[in-house]
Protein backbone atom coordinates (compact mmCIF):
# COMPACT_ATOMS: atom_id res chain seq x y z
CA UNK A 1 0.00 0.00 0.00
CA UNK A 2 3.15 2.21 0.80
CA UNK A 3 4.01 2.71 -2.94
CA UNK A 4 0.69 3.46 -4.18
CA UNK A 5 0.06 6.13 -1.53
CA UNK A 6 2.82 8.05 -1.69
CA UNK A 7 2.08 9.14 -5.01
CA UNK A 8 -1.49 9.97 -4.18
CA UNK A 9 -0.41 11.81 -1.27
CA UNK A 10 1.98 13.89 -3.33
CA UNK A 11 -1.35 14.50 -5.49
CA UNK A 12 -3.21 15.65 -2.26
CA UNK A 13 -0.38 17.87 -1.38
CA UNK A 14 0.16 19.65 -4.81
CA UNK A 15 -4.11 19.96 -5.31
CA UNK A 16 -4.03 21.73 -1.58
CA UNK A 17 -1.00 23.96 -2.48
CA UNK A 18 -2.43 25.38 -5.59
CA UNK A 19 -5.75 25.60 -3.70
CA UNK A 20 -4.18 27.99 -0.87
CA UNK A 21 -2.39 29.73 -3.64
CA UNK A 22 -5.28 30.60 -5.84
CA UNK A 23 -7.38 31.59 -3.01
CA UNK A 24 -5.01 33.82 -1.39
CA UNK A 25 -4.54 35.22 -4.92
CA UNK A 26 -8.13 36.26 -4.91
CA UNK A 27 -7.83 38.08 -2.20
CA UNK A 28 -4.93 40.17 -2.41
CA UNK A 29 -6.11 41.00 -6.02
CA UNK A 30 -9.79 41.68 -5.31
CA UNK A 31 -9.98 42.72 -1.84
CA UNK A 32 -6.73 43.19 0.36
CA UNK A 33 -5.01 46.01 -2.15
CA UNK A 34 -8.19 47.13 -3.14
CA UNK A 35 -8.89 48.26 0.50
CA UNK A 36 -5.04 49.70 0.81
CA UNK A 37 -5.94 52.24 -2.47
CA UNK A 38 -9.66 52.55 -1.35
CA UNK A 39 -10.91 52.00 -4.06
CA UNK A 40 -13.99 49.32 -5.19
CA UNK A 41 -14.89 46.86 -8.16
CA UNK A 42 -18.53 47.35 -7.80
CA UNK A 43 -19.15 43.78 -6.81
CA UNK A 44 -20.59 44.52 -4.05
CA UNK A 45 -23.36 46.33 -4.85
CA UNK A 46 -23.93 43.65 -7.37
CA UNK A 47 -24.46 41.40 -5.32
CA UNK A 48 -26.77 43.17 -2.83
CA UNK A 49 -28.75 44.12 -6.26
CA UNK A 50 -28.72 40.37 -7.40
CA UNK A 51 -29.89 39.64 -3.50
CA UNK A 52 -32.93 42.06 -3.62
CA UNK A 53 -34.17 40.62 -6.49
CA UNK A 54 -33.90 37.08 -4.78
CA UNK A 55 -35.54 38.40 -1.52
CA UNK A 56 -38.92 40.06 -3.72
CA UNK A 57 -38.94 36.40 -5.54
CA UNK A 58 -39.02 34.75 -2.49
CA UNK A 59 -41.48 37.01 -0.68
CA UNK A 60 -44.23 36.44 -4.00
CA UNK A 61 -43.98 32.64 -3.73
CA UNK A 62 -44.72 32.93 0.08
CA UNK A 63 -47.38 35.12 -0.24
CA UNK A 64 -48.59 33.25 -3.30
CA UNK A 65 -48.17 30.17 -0.57
CA UNK A 66 -50.40 31.48 2.24
CA UNK A 67 -53.08 32.56 -0.53
CA UNK A 68 -53.63 28.98 -1.49
CA UNK A 69 -53.95 28.06 1.62
CA UNK A 70 -56.23 31.11 2.64
CA UNK A 71 -54.11 31.89 5.94
CA UNK A 72 -52.92 35.22 6.53
CA UNK A 73 -49.19 35.60 7.13
CA UNK A 74 -47.25 37.08 9.67
CA UNK A 75 -46.84 41.03 9.38
CA UNK A 76 -44.64 42.73 12.39
CA UNK A 77 -46.27 45.38 14.04
CA UNK A 78 -45.02 49.20 13.28
CA UNK A 79 -42.11 50.68 14.18
CA UNK A 80 -43.40 53.41 15.69
CA UNK A 81 -46.15 52.43 17.96
CA UNK A 82 -49.06 49.71 18.36
CA UNK A 83 -51.14 52.24 19.99
CA UNK A 84 -52.55 55.47 18.11
CA UNK A 85 -51.30 58.43 20.33
CA UNK A 86 -52.55 61.84 20.09
CA UNK A 87 -49.99 64.35 21.63
CA UNK A 88 -52.15 66.30 24.18
CA UNK A 89 -50.95 67.71 27.47
CA UNK A 90 -51.52 66.46 30.76
CA UNK A 91 -53.82 69.18 31.72
CA UNK A 92 -56.32 68.98 28.34
CA UNK A 93 -56.63 65.09 29.15
CA UNK A 94 -57.42 65.41 32.78
CA UNK A 95 -60.56 68.33 31.54
CA UNK A 96 -61.55 65.99 28.88
CA UNK A 97 -62.09 63.28 31.54
CA UNK A 98 -63.23 64.90 34.14
CA UNK A 99 -65.74 66.43 31.13
CA UNK A 100 -66.66 62.83 30.52
CA UNK A 101 -67.06 61.69 33.63
CA UNK A 102 -69.32 64.46 35.27
CA UNK A 103 -73.27 63.93 34.51
CA UNK A 104 -74.92 66.21 33.08
CA UNK A 105 -77.30 66.87 36.67
CA UNK A 106 -74.02 68.10 38.30
CA UNK A 107 -72.92 70.31 35.45
CA UNK A 108 -76.89 71.56 36.01
CA UNK A 109 -76.63 71.85 39.31
CA UNK A 110 -72.71 73.36 39.83
CA UNK A 111 -73.59 76.28 37.30
CA UNK A 112 -76.62 77.32 38.96
CA UNK A 113 -74.41 77.53 42.36
CA UNK A 114 -71.80 80.21 43.41
CA UNK A 115 -69.52 77.20 44.46
CA UNK A 116 -66.68 76.31 42.39
CA UNK A 117 -67.23 73.93 39.66
CA UNK A 118 -66.15 69.92 39.86
CA UNK A 119 -63.87 70.83 36.75
CA UNK A 120 -61.74 73.06 39.26
CA UNK A 121 -62.02 71.35 41.91
CA UNK A 122 -58.86 70.57 43.64
CA UNK A 123 -58.54 66.83 43.42
CA UNK A 124 -61.18 63.95 41.43
CA UNK A 125 -60.95 60.32 41.41
CA UNK A 126 -61.61 60.37 37.42
CA UNK A 127 -57.63 62.22 37.59
CA UNK A 128 -57.09 58.22 38.17
CA UNK A 129 -58.28 57.15 35.11
CA UNK A 130 -55.64 59.10 32.97
CA UNK A 131 -52.91 57.60 34.85
CA UNK A 132 -53.99 53.95 34.87
CA UNK A 133 -54.56 54.32 31.43
CA UNK A 134 -51.00 55.62 30.68
CA UNK A 135 -49.38 53.12 32.50
CA UNK A 136 -51.14 50.32 31.04
CA UNK A 137 -50.34 51.78 27.63
CA UNK A 138 -46.56 52.14 28.65
CA UNK A 139 -47.23 48.06 29.92
CA UNK A 140 -48.75 46.91 26.37
CA UNK A 141 -46.84 49.27 24.01
CA UNK A 142 -43.27 49.53 26.03
CA UNK A 143 -41.26 51.91 23.68
CA UNK A 144 -37.99 51.41 25.72
CA UNK A 145 -37.75 47.47 25.61
CA UNK A 146 -38.74 47.67 21.95
CA UNK A 147 -35.50 49.42 21.26
CA UNK A 148 -33.62 46.16 22.76
CA UNK A 149 -35.23 44.08 20.19
CA UNK A 150 -34.56 43.45 16.51
CA UNK A 151 -36.27 44.93 13.72
CA UNK A 152 -38.66 42.77 12.82
CA UNK A 153 -38.90 42.47 8.84
CA UNK A 154 -41.73 42.64 6.30
CA UNK A 155 -40.29 40.56 3.84
CA UNK A 156 -38.33 37.47 4.45
CA UNK A 157 -34.60 37.51 3.63
CA UNK A 158 -33.78 33.50 3.31
CA UNK A 159 -32.58 33.38 6.95
CA UNK A 160 -34.39 31.68 9.55
CA UNK A 161 -33.28 33.72 12.04
CA UNK A 162 -35.98 36.66 10.64
CA UNK A 163 -38.71 34.03 9.36
CA UNK A 164 -41.88 33.57 11.22
CA UNK A 165 -44.03 32.27 8.46
CA UNK A 166 -42.19 28.51 7.92
CA UNK A 167 -45.55 27.13 7.08
CA UNK A 168 -45.67 28.76 3.67
CA UNK A 169 -42.26 27.68 2.17
CA UNK A 170 -42.45 26.01 -0.72
CA UNK A 171 -40.11 22.97 -2.09
CA UNK A 172 -38.74 25.68 -4.37
CA UNK A 173 -37.93 27.98 -1.43
CA UNK A 174 -37.07 25.19 0.97
CA UNK A 175 -34.53 24.04 -1.83
CA UNK A 176 -33.24 27.91 -2.48
CA UNK A 177 -32.85 28.28 1.60
CA UNK A 178 -30.47 25.49 1.35
CA UNK A 179 -28.29 26.54 -1.41
CA UNK A 180 -28.42 30.15 0.95
CA UNK A 181 -27.33 27.84 3.71
CA UNK A 182 -24.21 26.68 1.50
CA UNK A 183 -23.24 29.97 0.31
CA UNK A 184 -23.21 31.44 3.78
CA UNK A 185 -21.72 28.79 5.67
CA UNK A 186 -19.12 26.57 3.31
CA UNK A 187 -18.01 29.94 1.37
CA UNK A 188 -18.86 33.23 2.82
CA UNK A 189 -18.17 32.70 6.43
CA UNK A 190 -13.98 31.05 5.77
CA UNK A 191 -13.97 34.02 3.25
CA UNK A 192 -14.77 36.63 6.02
CA UNK A 193 -13.04 34.42 8.70
CA UNK A 194 -9.77 34.66 6.58
CA UNK A 195 -10.40 38.88 5.80
CA UNK A 196 -10.95 39.50 9.51
CA UNK A 197 -7.96 37.51 10.79
CA UNK A 198 -6.03 39.21 8.49
CA UNK A 199 -7.33 42.46 8.85
CA UNK A 200 -6.56 42.08 12.47
CA UNK A 201 -3.46 40.94 12.40
CA UNK A 202 -2.27 43.52 10.28
CA UNK A 203 -3.59 46.11 12.34
CA UNK A 204 -1.92 44.56 15.40
CA UNK A 205 1.94 44.10 13.51
CA UNK A 206 1.79 47.43 11.30
CA UNK A 207 0.72 49.64 14.10
CA UNK A 208 3.39 47.92 16.65
CA UNK A 209 5.93 48.16 14.37
CA UNK A 210 5.11 52.09 13.54
CA UNK A 211 5.27 52.45 17.28
CA UNK A 212 8.61 52.59 16.89
CA UNK A 213 9.31 55.43 15.26
CA UNK A 214 9.64 58.95 16.29
CA UNK A 215 6.78 61.53 16.36
CA UNK A 216 5.96 63.46 13.73
CA UNK A 217 4.41 63.93 10.33
CA UNK A 218 5.60 60.94 8.86
CA UNK A 219 4.51 58.44 11.70
CA UNK A 220 1.27 60.27 11.38
CA UNK A 221 1.19 59.21 7.92
CA UNK A 222 1.56 55.41 7.76
CA UNK A 223 -0.43 54.88 10.95
CA UNK A 224 -3.13 56.92 8.95
CA UNK A 225 -2.73 54.78 5.79
CA UNK A 226 -2.33 51.33 8.18
CA UNK A 227 -5.33 52.33 9.49
CA UNK A 228 -7.56 53.11 7.01
CA UNK A 229 -6.32 49.60 4.88
CA UNK A 230 -6.75 46.92 7.77
CA UNK A 231 -10.14 48.91 8.75
CA UNK A 232 -11.46 48.48 5.13
CA UNK A 233 -10.03 45.05 4.96
CA UNK A 234 -12.48 44.19 8.19
CA UNK A 235 -15.56 46.15 6.52
CA UNK A 236 -14.59 43.64 3.47
CA UNK A 237 -15.38 40.81 6.06
CA UNK A 238 -18.52 41.70 6.93
CA UNK A 239 -19.58 41.78 3.02
CA UNK A 240 -20.51 45.71 4.32
CA UNK A 241 -21.82 48.06 1.60
CA UNK A 242 -21.79 51.75 2.92
CA UNK A 243 -23.08 55.16 1.41
CA UNK A 244 -20.99 57.84 2.63
CA UNK A 245 -23.69 61.68 1.98
CA UNK A 246 -22.05 65.04 2.78
CA UNK A 247 -18.25 63.77 3.28
CA UNK A 248 -17.75 67.82 3.14
CA UNK A 249 -18.68 67.86 6.81
CA UNK A 250 -16.27 64.57 7.93
CA UNK A 251 -15.31 65.70 11.27
CA UNK A 252 -11.99 67.73 11.61
CA UNK A 253 -8.70 67.50 13.82
CA UNK A 254 -9.42 68.51 17.43
CA UNK A 255 -13.22 68.05 17.04
CA UNK A 256 -16.08 65.52 19.31
CA UNK A 257 -17.67 62.76 16.40
CA UNK A 258 -21.05 62.36 18.29
CA UNK A 259 -23.15 59.14 16.38
CA UNK A 260 -25.78 57.29 17.18
CA UNK A 261 -25.22 53.30 18.41
CA UNK A 262 -26.04 49.77 17.04
CA UNK A 263 -23.40 48.13 16.90
CA UNK A 264 -20.09 47.82 17.68
CA UNK A 265 -18.93 47.62 14.19
CA UNK A 266 -20.51 51.46 14.18
CA UNK A 267 -16.62 52.29 15.03
CA UNK A 268 -15.45 49.98 11.97
CA UNK A 269 -18.09 51.69 9.43
CA UNK A 270 -16.91 55.06 10.38
CA UNK A 271 -13.02 54.41 10.83
CA UNK A 272 -12.75 53.12 7.40
CA UNK A 273 -13.73 56.22 5.81
CA UNK A 274 -11.65 58.62 8.02
CA UNK A 275 -9.23 58.12 10.93
CA UNK A 276 -10.52 58.71 14.67
CA UNK A 277 -8.97 58.51 18.40
CA UNK A 278 -10.98 55.83 20.26
CA UNK A 279 -12.07 55.82 23.86
CA UNK A 280 -12.81 53.17 26.13
CA UNK A 281 -11.81 50.83 28.90
CA UNK A 282 -8.73 49.05 28.18
CA UNK A 283 -9.57 45.29 28.19
CA UNK A 284 -7.53 42.15 28.63
CA UNK A 285 -6.59 39.09 26.02
CA UNK A 286 -6.79 39.87 22.31
CA UNK A 287 -8.96 42.97 22.83
CA UNK A 288 -6.18 44.34 24.82
CA UNK A 289 -3.76 43.33 22.50
CA UNK A 290 -5.06 45.18 19.72
CA UNK A 291 -5.42 48.41 21.69
CA UNK A 292 -1.89 48.28 22.87
CA UNK A 293 -0.77 48.05 19.84
CA UNK A 294 -3.08 50.80 18.46
CA UNK A 295 -2.33 53.21 20.77
CA UNK A 296 1.19 52.95 20.18
CA UNK A 297 0.80 54.56 16.86
CA UNK A 298 -1.82 56.59 17.35
CA UNK A 299 -2.79 58.31 20.82
CA UNK A 300 -6.25 56.83 21.68
CA UNK A 301 -7.85 57.22 24.97
CA UNK A 302 -8.07 54.21 27.19
CA UNK A 303 -8.90 54.06 31.00
CA UNK A 304 -8.09 51.94 33.83
CA UNK A 305 -11.48 50.13 34.78
CA UNK A 306 -10.51 52.33 38.16
CA UNK A 307 -10.39 55.21 36.12
CA UNK A 308 -13.78 55.31 34.35
CA UNK A 309 -15.89 56.10 36.91
CA UNK A 310 -14.03 59.57 37.61
CA UNK A 311 -15.95 61.52 35.69
CA UNK A 312 -13.15 64.68 36.34
CA UNK A 313 -10.36 62.87 35.18
CA UNK A 314 -12.21 61.66 31.91
CA UNK A 315 -13.14 64.67 31.24
CA UNK A 316 -9.75 66.26 31.96
CA UNK A 317 -7.88 63.80 29.46
CA UNK A 318 -10.69 64.15 26.18
CA UNK A 319 -10.51 68.27 27.05
CA UNK A 320 -6.75 68.63 26.70
CA UNK A 321 -7.05 65.94 23.83
CA UNK A 322 -9.64 68.47 21.86
CA UNK A 323 -7.30 71.19 22.94
CA UNK A 324 -4.68 69.92 20.32
CA UNK A 325 -5.56 70.81 16.92
CA UNK A 326 -3.29 68.07 15.45
CA UNK A 327 -5.09 65.18 17.08
CA UNK A 328 -7.40 63.51 15.34
CA UNK A 329 -11.15 63.78 16.14
CA UNK A 330 -12.46 61.76 19.00
CA UNK A 331 -15.23 59.25 18.48
CA UNK A 332 -17.54 59.46 20.79
CA UNK A 333 -21.37 57.46 21.29
CA UNK A 334 -23.51 59.72 23.59
CA UNK A 335 -26.05 56.89 24.44
CA UNK A 336 -23.67 54.40 26.10
CA UNK A 337 -25.31 50.98 24.84
CA UNK A 338 -26.61 49.88 21.47
CA UNK A 339 -29.89 50.65 19.88
CA UNK A 340 -32.08 48.45 17.11
CA UNK A 341 -31.56 51.00 14.79
CA UNK A 342 -35.28 52.37 15.04
CA UNK A 343 -34.36 55.55 17.36
CA UNK A 344 -32.11 57.50 19.55
CA UNK A 345 -32.10 57.40 23.09
CA UNK A 346 -30.68 59.81 25.37
CA UNK A 347 -27.34 60.92 25.06
CA UNK A 348 -25.03 61.48 27.84
CA UNK A 349 -23.99 65.47 28.44
CA UNK A 350 -20.23 64.86 29.58
CA UNK A 351 -18.93 64.85 26.09
CA UNK A 352 -21.17 68.17 25.38
CA UNK A 353 -19.78 69.52 28.14
CA UNK A 354 -16.44 69.65 26.59
CA UNK A 355 -16.26 70.96 23.69
CA UNK A 356 -18.62 73.62 22.22
CA UNK A 357 -18.75 72.15 18.63
CA UNK A 358 -19.43 68.59 17.68
CA UNK A 359 -19.65 66.75 14.68
CA UNK A 360 -22.64 64.67 14.40
CA UNK A 361 -23.21 61.50 12.38
CA UNK A 362 -26.17 59.64 11.82
CA UNK A 363 -25.49 55.90 10.77
CA UNK A 364 -28.53 53.98 9.20
CA UNK A 365 -28.80 49.81 8.39
CA UNK A 366 -30.79 48.08 6.63
CA UNK A 367 -31.87 45.12 8.27
CA UNK A 368 -32.82 43.10 4.81
CA UNK A 369 -29.70 41.49 4.48
CA UNK A 370 -28.43 41.03 8.24
CA UNK A 371 -29.66 42.11 11.39
CA UNK A 372 -26.47 44.55 12.87
CA UNK A 373 -27.76 45.30 16.33
CA UNK A 374 -26.11 43.58 19.30
CA UNK A 375 -28.44 42.27 21.77
CA UNK A 376 -25.65 41.82 24.29
CA UNK A 377 -28.25 40.34 27.05
CA UNK A 378 -28.99 37.36 24.52
CA UNK A 379 -25.49 37.12 22.59
CA UNK A 380 -21.73 37.09 23.39
CA UNK A 381 -19.68 38.90 21.33
CA UNK A 382 -18.52 35.65 19.19
CA UNK A 383 -21.97 34.45 18.85
CA UNK A 384 -22.72 37.49 17.27
CA UNK A 385 -19.80 38.05 15.20
CA UNK A 386 -20.19 34.57 13.86
CA UNK A 387 -24.20 35.63 13.14
CA UNK A 388 -22.51 38.93 11.14
CA UNK A 389 -20.26 37.11 9.23
CA UNK A 390 -22.76 34.25 8.27
CA UNK A 391 -25.60 37.11 6.94
CA UNK A 392 -25.72 38.09 3.78
CA UNK A 393 -24.70 41.36 4.16
CA UNK A 394 -24.19 44.55 5.99
CA UNK A 395 -25.35 47.41 4.19
CA UNK A 396 -25.74 50.60 5.71
CA UNK A 397 -25.53 54.49 5.12
CA UNK A 398 -24.16 57.42 6.92
CA UNK A 399 -24.61 60.93 7.09
CA UNK A 400 -22.22 63.17 7.83
CA UNK A 401 -24.13 66.62 9.19
CA UNK A 402 -22.65 69.92 9.52
CA UNK A 403 -20.91 70.86 12.73
CA UNK A 404 -22.97 72.12 15.58
CA UNK A 405 -22.50 75.26 18.05
CA UNK A 406 -23.45 74.98 21.41
CA UNK A 407 -25.69 78.51 22.01
CA UNK A 408 -24.48 80.73 24.42
CA UNK A 409 -27.93 80.13 26.40
CA UNK A 410 -27.75 76.41 26.33
CA UNK A 411 -26.74 74.13 29.15
CA UNK A 412 -24.83 70.74 27.93
CA UNK A 413 -28.07 68.74 28.16
CA UNK A 414 -29.95 71.27 26.01
CA UNK A 415 -27.19 70.96 23.29
CA UNK A 416 -27.27 66.96 23.56
CA UNK A 417 -30.95 67.10 23.02
CA UNK A 418 -30.54 69.55 19.95
CA UNK A 419 -27.79 67.18 18.24
CA UNK A 420 -29.81 64.31 18.90
CA UNK A 421 -32.78 65.34 17.32
CA UNK A 422 -30.93 66.55 14.25
CA UNK A 423 -29.21 62.70 14.30
CA UNK A 424 -32.39 61.15 14.39
CA UNK A 425 -33.94 63.51 11.97
CA UNK A 426 -31.36 62.82 9.42
CA UNK A 427 -31.76 58.96 10.05
CA UNK A 428 -34.82 58.55 9.69
CA UNK A 429 -35.27 57.49 13.62
CA UNK A 430 -37.38 57.73 16.27
CA UNK A 431 -35.93 60.50 18.88
CA UNK A 432 -36.90 59.35 22.27
CA UNK A 433 -35.70 61.10 25.82
CA UNK A 434 -35.41 57.70 27.62
CA UNK A 435 -32.19 57.07 29.03
CA UNK A 436 -30.61 53.80 27.28
CA UNK A 437 -29.77 52.85 30.94
CA UNK A 438 -32.78 51.31 31.10
CA UNK A 439 -31.42 48.54 29.26
CA UNK A 440 -30.64 46.72 32.70
CA UNK A 441 -31.77 49.27 35.47
CA UNK A 442 -35.08 50.62 36.91
CA UNK A 443 -36.78 53.83 35.63
CA UNK A 444 -34.63 56.69 38.00
CA UNK A 445 -37.11 58.15 40.47
CA UNK A 446 -36.56 61.95 38.57
CA UNK A 447 -38.99 60.88 35.95
CA UNK A 448 -41.37 59.74 38.18
CA UNK A 449 -40.80 63.13 39.81
CA UNK A 450 -41.40 65.07 36.91
CA UNK A 451 -44.98 63.40 36.29
CA UNK A 452 -45.70 64.50 39.83
CA UNK A 453 -44.56 67.72 39.65
CA UNK A 454 -46.27 68.27 36.59
CA UNK A 455 -50.00 67.42 38.02
CA UNK A 456 -48.79 69.10 41.42
CA UNK A 457 -48.31 72.22 38.76
CA UNK A 458 -51.53 71.82 37.89
CA UNK A 459 -53.42 71.52 40.92
CA UNK A 460 -51.38 74.48 42.80
CA UNK A 461 -52.64 76.57 39.53
CA UNK A 462 -56.39 75.91 40.28
CA UNK A 463 -55.87 77.19 43.61
CA UNK A 464 -54.33 79.95 42.75
CA UNK A 465 -57.40 80.86 40.38
CA UNK A 466 -59.78 80.27 42.75
CA UNK A 467 -57.89 82.55 45.71
CA UNK A 468 -58.61 85.21 42.76
CA UNK A 469 -61.79 84.77 42.08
Amino acid sequence: MGPFMSPFNNLLCMLLGISFTVWFTLLLVFIIVPAIFGVSFGIRRLYMKTLLKVFEWATVRMERGAKEKNHLLYRPCSLNSIIAKEPTSLEDELKEIRRNCSSPELEGSASTSTGPSPSSSEFEMSDTFYFCRRGIESIVDDEVTKCFTAEELESWNLLTRSNYNFNHISSRLTVLWGLGVVIRYGFLLPLRLTLAITGVGLLVVLTAMIGFLPNGRMKNFLSEKVHLMCYRICVRALTAIITYHHSENKPKNGGICVANHTSPIDVIILASDGCYAMVGQIHGGLMGLIQRSMVKACPHIWFERSEVKDRLLVAKRLSDHVKDKSKLPILIFPEGTCINNTSVMMFKKGSFEIASTVYPVAIKYDPRFGEAFWNSSKFGMVNYLLRMMSSWAIVCSVWYLPPMNRQEDEDAMQFANRVKAAIARQGGLVDLLWDGGLKRGKVKDNFKEEQQKLYSKILVGTQEVRSRS
